[in-house]
């Protein structure tokens, strides 16, 4: 079967399964013929911000998608805090693409955070004085508090990013995932975005982020897991971050120069 093959990517550090925000053991994903992910691993550090790189095309955000059920692997296992995703969801957080979603679905700004507070209304649940505070809160937190009644249509990219990311924020997660938090976004939201992120990170929180910016990786984040199709590296940014790794997931996609210049930015 596809997912008893063994992992041929270099693993830096590992941890106990129990322990693991996130885990994942031998999953493939295929979309017909050939695999977008193939018998990966992967291990999340607790309280740490990890970022999932590699070229396009390499399964980054099917790896998270199945990770989370939004899509079926043909094979693996996959346990949030060592038990089912079933049991956990309340404690994950999921920031999806943005060009994923329908901005024309006409809702404010305040209605979408809210969202994020469901499982702890219900379907029937009374909306209350405090949901609604806590839902500005976290607009306030991405610096969106203003536009709480705008509706989200009429929001820039990067402003609609910030209300997702609120949303998350409201759900008080223990994970975090984000699925290409940075992507068309301007240099305002992405430096608010990651103050955002590290600082649930200072809070014991795990964030796991797609992300495709390799010169940013060494300043955003403590560990990163490197895939093309094939899981090819994971650990601690200074060890598994490095002009060999990225040789390995990028190839010839990815210029001399630039794997230089990172090389020379971690020392």
């Amino acid at each position: 079967m596809l997912g008893l093959i063994s992992n041929e990517g270099v693993t830096v550090q590992e941890h106990n399964l129990d322990d693991s925000p996130l885990a994942v053991r031998g999953l493939t994903v295929s979309y017909g013929q050939k695999p977008a992910v193939f018998s990966v691993d992967m291990t999340v550090t607790p309280g740490a911000m990890t970022a999932i790189i590699g070229p396009n095309g390499a399964g980054k955000s099917t790896l998270l998608k199945a990770a989370l059920g939004i899509v079926t692997p043909l094979s693996g296992q996959v346990t949030v805090f060592g038990q089912p995703l079933n049991s956990q969801r309340a404690r994950v957080a999921y920031v999806p693409q943005r060009a994923s979603v329908d901005w024309d679905f006409p809702t404010r700004v305040i209605d979408v955070v809210l969202m994020g507070l469901s499982r702890e209304l219900g379907l029937l649940g009374r909306l209350r004085a405090r949901h609604k505070a806590r839902a500005m809160d976290c607009l306030n937190r991405v610096g969106m508090r203003d536009f709480a009644d705008r509706q989200i249509g009429q929001l820039s990219g990067g402003q609609q990013q910030r209300v997702f990311l609120a949303r998350a924020l409201a759900q008080d997660a223990d994970l975090y995932l984000l699925d290409e938090p940075f992507a068309g976004v301007d240099a305002a939201t992405e430096k608010a975005i990651i103050a955002v992120l590290k600082s649930l990170k200072e809070a014991g929180k795990t964030v796991v982020v797609v992300h495709h910016d390799l010169a940013t990786v060494t300043d955003y984040f403590d560990h990163v897991f490197l895939i093309n199709t094939r899981k090819v590296a994971e650990g601690p940014v200074a060890e598994a971050f490095t002009a060999e790794t990225l040789q390995s997931a990028y190839g010839g996609r990815l210029a001399t120069a630039q794997i230089d210049q990172i090389s020379r930015a971690l020392g």
